[in-house]
């Protein structure tokens, strides 16, 4: 994810510019911006979570040498 952060960051750069080359207001790419943040935030600091791996997602079963010993 990390390696393609410059093609993210130069294809953001080249639609800031073109929006505002074409007269989009500043302040409504502003907005744009703001409202992207979020979701690209979530997006790079988790990574993507492409692959899952070394998660189980809760689907495997524990056998009895696996639970909790002071449940008994």
């Amino acid at each position: 994810m990390r390696r393609h952060l410059p093609l993210y960051v130069t294809a953001l750069v080249i639609l800031i510019a073109g929006a505002l080359a074409i007269g989009v207001p500043a302040r409504s790419v502003a907005y744009g911006l703001l409202a992207l943040a979020c979701p690209l935030m979530m997006l790079f600091m988790h990574g993507g979570h492409g692959d899952h791996s070394g998660h189980s997602g809760g689907s495997e079963r524990r056998g009895p040498s696996e639970t909790n010993s002071s449940v008994r």
